[in-house]
C-alpha cells in the first residue's frame, strides 16, 4: 500500500509519487489507502469551508446509514461550523463557511455528501491536492475525513500549523464496532474526562463508549422511579446522560450502556430485597463465588426479581439511543444448581430444567424488553458454557467474548465483539495490561460477518476510588493501538516505538482539557489510613463474604483502597486502633493513586513476622518503596527498570518500628522510631498505586502509613507518633 512521501518542499503542482515512502502518514488510525502527492497544501486566511446547501442538514445518505455504529446525529453544516472551531484552535485561522462549492480555491475545504456505496457507513475520501476535498455517505465519514485533516495539520512540522502533505485516500474501516469500555459500576468517573476520552476517542476514529454502569458494588444512573438504588453524588442523571449523548453525537461516539444482571448485582439485589440471600429457602456462601455472599445474584426463580429487573431494563434503555443496550449475565456460578431454592424451582417449572436453561430465560426476557425499545441486546459470555436443554438465547443477542484472542467468533449463532485480547486491570490480583507489542505486531482483526468488532476493555476491581488518570496512563497507548488495528487491519509499516512516536506528534485533539493537576496538600498528611474499621462510602455497596475485600479508609485525603479477593489481610490489634496483618504475595491493598513527585514523606508502624527476598509497601509501575529489598534485606527504594536502593538498615523482626522516607529531588533519607538512619543519593515520585505487589507482599503488620506532599524536618519527623 502506498504511504505518505516525507517531502518538505514548497507548493507544487500535485504529481504522484511513483516511490512509497517507508513511514506511514502521521494518522491515527492510518489509512486503509493512501496515495502520496509531491509538495503541500496551504491553508490560509482566506480558506473556506465549503457545503452544499441543498445537503447542510443532512446526516447520511441511504449508502451511509448501518445499524452499527448507529445514525449519525450531526448534520453537514453542523460539522462545518466544529471544524471551523477545531482549525481556529490548531492553527488560528477562522475559515468562512460558505456554499460556493462551485469554485474552491486551493486551501478551501470542500464537504460533501456521495452516493458511493464502497464507502458504506463510516468510509470517506480524502483529496488535499489542492483544494482539499473529503467526501462521504455520512456525516460519520465526514468527520473522520476531518480528524485526518486536524491531525495532519498538527503533525506538520511548520511552527503555525496550517500546512498538510497533498494526498489522495479512499478510507473506511475493518471493523464496525471500535469500542472502549470503562467500569463505571464499581468505579464513578468524572464527567470531565469523559468528555475528554470522548474528543480523543473520535479523533481517533473508535465510535463506541461501553459504560458498563452497574456492578456488585454501585449503579451509576439516577432514577427517581429507583430510591435508593444509585447515590446522586456518585451516579449520573437524566440530564447527565443527555449532555453525554449529545456530546459524543458530536464526536461520532454511541454512548452504550450496560447493566450488570443477574450476577455482580448485589447493589440491586439489596435495594429491593430479590437477592438468592433473601427470603426463607435463602441460597448460601456454598452456592455462590466464596468471596461473595448469594446477594450478588439476583433470584431468577422471583416473579417479583424478574419483574423488578424488567422495569430497570426498561427505564434505562429509554435514556440512551445507541443500537446496543447490555445487560451482563456472566458468571453465574454452577454451584447455584445445587441450593434448594433453585432445585425445587427446577423441578416444578416446565420450560426450564437447568441452570443454563433458567439463565438463558432470564436474558430472553430483558432481551425481549431490550428489544421494544429498537435496540439489540448485548451479553458478556458464559452462558454457553451451562447445559441448556429448553432455552437457547435469542439469535440476535450480541455476545461479547471475554474469553480467547478474538481471532475467530466462538458463539455459533450469534454477533460477537472481541474484549478478550483487550483487558486493562491494573490491580495486583488480576495485572492486567494490554500486551501492545502484541497488538501492534501480530494482531490481525478478524473481519468475519459475526465479528462486529473489539474493544478495549477496563476493569476497576480494588480501585473503586482511583483517580482518573490512573486508569488513563494504562489505556491510552493500548487505545490508540486498537484504533489503528480494528480500523486498517493490514500488516503494520513500522514499528511499535514508530506508532508512538507518530501518536505522541499528533497529540491529543482540539478542546481536550489538560488533566486536573491535584494541589499539593501544605500544613498536614495528604495521606492517612489507620486500617480501622470502616464501612464503604456513600454510593459503593459491600459485596464480599465477611473478611473479604475490607476497606482502608483514607482519613486525611480521598483516596481509600480494599484488599484484593481470595487472600486478604486480617485485621489484628495495632499501635493505635486496628493493624492488618499480611501474610501471602496476594494480600494487597488497592489504591490506584497517580505517583507523587519529589518532594514527599512517608512515615508507618511496621512489624514484620519474616524475611522474604523482596518486600514491598507502596508500588506503582514506576517504583516502589521496600521494606527488605531484593538482593540485600535492607529497607530501601526502587526505580524500576533504573536502580534498587538500600539504606544500611534492617527491619527487626515480631517488633513494631515506625519507618519515615524524607524524600527531595535525588535525595531520600531514612528514619527508624524518629532516629535519622542515612541517606542515599537518590528518589522516586510516591508510588501510591497499591500496598505489596502481586510477587513482593510484606510479612506482618502494618499500622498508621502516612504520607505529605513535602519533606518533613528532622524535628517534625521526630515528634511522629
Amino acid at each position: 500500500m502506498p504511504t505518505a512521501h516525507a517531502d518538505t518542499t514548497a507548493d507544487t503542482a500535485a504529481a504522484p509519487n511513483t516511490t512509497a515512502a517507508p513511514n506511514a502518514p502521521s494518522v491515527v488510525p492510518r489509512p486503509t489507502d493512501w496515495t502520496a502527492l509531491d509538495g503541500r497544501t496551504k491553508l490560509t486566511e482566506r480558506t473556506r469551508i465549503l457545503i452544499d446547501p441543498r445537503a447542510g442538514s443532512t446526516t447520511a445518505l441511504p449508502s451511509g446509514r448501518r445499524e452499527l455504529p448507529g445514525p449519525a446525529r450531526q448534520s453537514v453544516r453542523g460539522l462545518a461550523t466544529q471544524l471551523r472551531t477545531e482549525i481556529k484552535q490548531v492553527t488560528g485561522i477562522t475559515p468562512r463557511i460558505s456554499d460556493d462549492t462551485g469554485h474552491p480555491a486551493d486551501g478551501d475545504i470542500t464537504l460533501g455528501l456521495t452516493a458511493d456505496g464502497q464507502l458504506g457507513a463510516e468510509g470517506y475520501a480524502f483529496d488535499s491536492a489542492g483544494p482539499i476535498h473529503i467526501r462521504a455517505a455520512s456525516t460519520h465519514g465526514l468527520y473522520y475525513g476531518t480528524r485526518t485533516l486536524l491531525q495532519l495539520l498538527r503533525a506538520t512540522d511548520t511552527e503555525d500549523h496550517r500546512e498538510v502533505p497533498r494526498a489522495r485516500s479512499t478510507d473506511r474501516p475493518a471493523q464496525a464496532v471500535r469500542m472502549v469500555h470503562l467500569d463505571a459500576g464499581r468505579k464513578y468517573w468524572k464527567i470531565s474526562y469523559l468528555e475528554n476520552l470522548i474528543r480523543r476517542m473520535g479523533d481517533q476514529k473508535l465510535n463506541t463508549l461501553f459504560l458498563h454502569l452497574s456492578e456488585s458494588e454501585g449503579f451509576r444512573l439516577y432514577s427517581p422511579k429507583f430510591p435508593g438504588l444509585a447515590d446522586p453524588e456518585h451516579s449520573y442523571s437524566r440530564a447527565d446522560i443527555e449532555h453525554l449523548k449529545s456530546f459524543a453525537a458530536r464526536h461520532h461516539v454511541q454512548l452504550m450502556p450496560g447493566l450488570e444482571l443477574p450476577g455482580h448485582a448485589t447493589v440491586i439485589s439489596e435495594a429491593f430485597g430479590i437477592g438468592f440471600g433473601s427470603g426463607t429457602n435463602a441460597c448460601t456462601g456454598a452456592h455462590t463465588h466464596s468471596h461473595l455472599t448469594p446477594d450478588w445474584i439476583i433470584d431468577m426463580t422471583s416473579d417479583k426479581a424478574i419483574a423488578k429487573s424488567k422495569e430497570i431494563v426498561d427505564e434505562f434503555a429509554g435514556w440512551f439511543d445507541a443500537p446496543l443496550f447490555s445487560i451482563g449475565a456472566e458468571e453465574v456460578p454452577g454451584q447455584l444448581a445445587e441450593c434448594p431454592r433453585v432445585k425445587d424451582y427446577l423441578a416444578s417449572a416446565p420450560d426450564v430444567s437447568t441452570l443454563g436453561d433458567l439463565l438463558n430465560r432470564y436474558i430472553n426476557t430483558l432481551d425481549d424488553v431490550v428489544a421494544s425499545h429498537g435496540k439489540r441486546t448485548a451479553v458478556y459470555n458464559g452462558s454457553e458454557h451451562l447445559t441448556a436443554p429448553q432455552q437457547k438465547v435469542h439469535g440476535p443477542v450480541v455476545f461479547l467474548t471475554w474469553e480467547g484472542t478474538g481471532a475467530e467468533p466462538a458463539i455459533p449463532g450469534h454477533d460477537e465483539i472481541a474484549i478478550g485480547p483487550f483487558y486493562d486491570t491494573p490491580n495486583n490480583y488480576h495485572h492486567l495490561y494490554p500486551d501492545e507489542p502484541w497488538m501492534y505486531d501480530s494482531w490481525a482483526p478478524n473481519t468475519d460477518p459475526d465479528m462486529l468488532g473489539s474493544g478495549l476493555t477496563n476493569w476497576a476491581d480494588y480501585n473503586f476510588w482511583a483517580d482518573d488518570g490512573y486508569f488513563e496512563k494504562s489505556m491510552a497507548g493500548a487505545r490508540a493501538i486498537l484504533a489503528d488495528r480494528a480500523w486498517n487491519k493490514s500488516a503494520t509499516p513500522d514499528t511499535l516505538a514508530d506508532f508512538r512516536a507518530r501518536a505522541a506528534l499528533i497529540g491529543d485533539p482540539p478542546g481536550t482539557t489538560p488533566a486536573p493537576v491535584p494541589p499539593r496538600v501544605e500544613g498536614r498528611p495528604s495521606h492517612h489510613w489507620t486500617f480501622d474499621d470502616a464501612s464503604y462510602p456513600s454510593g459503593w455497596t459491600y459485596a464480599g463474604s465477611p473478611g473479604n475485600t475490607i476497606f482502608a479508609e483514607d482519613t486525611a485525603g480521598a483516596l481509600p483502597g480494599t484488599s484484593y479477593i481470595i487472600n486478604n489481610p486480617t485485621p489484628v490489634p495495632g499501635v493505635r486502633g486496628q493493624a492488618w496483618r499480611f501474610d501471602s504475595d496476594r494480600d494487597g491493598v488497592g489504591f490506584g493513586g497517580l505517583d507523587v513527585a519529589e518532594p514527599w514523606t512517608v512515615s508507618v508502624q511496621v512489624r514484620p513476622s519474616a524475611r522474604t527476598a523482596d518486600q514491598v509497601l507502596l508500588s506503582s509501575r514506576a517504583g516502589a518503596l521496600k521494606l527488605m529489598q531484593h538482593g540485600t534485606g535492607n529497607v530501601g527504594f526502587t526505580r524500576y527498570g533504573s536502580a534498587d536502593h538500600s539504606f544500611d538498615y534492617t527491619l527487626p523482626l515480631d517488633r513494631w518500628t515506625r519507618l519515615t522516607w524524607v524524600t527531595t529531588p535525588g535525595q531520600t533519607t531514612l528514619y527508624a522510631d524518629g532516629e535519622r538512619v542515612g541517606s542515599v543519593a537518590a528518589s522516586i515520585p510516591l508510588p501510591l498505586r497499591s500496598i505489596g505487589t502481586e510477587t513482593a507482599s510484606l510479612r506482618g503488620d502494618l499500622d498508621e502509613l502516612t504520607t505529605w506532599d513535602e519533606a518533613l524536618t528532622p524535628e517534625a519527623v521526630a515528634n511522629l507518633k
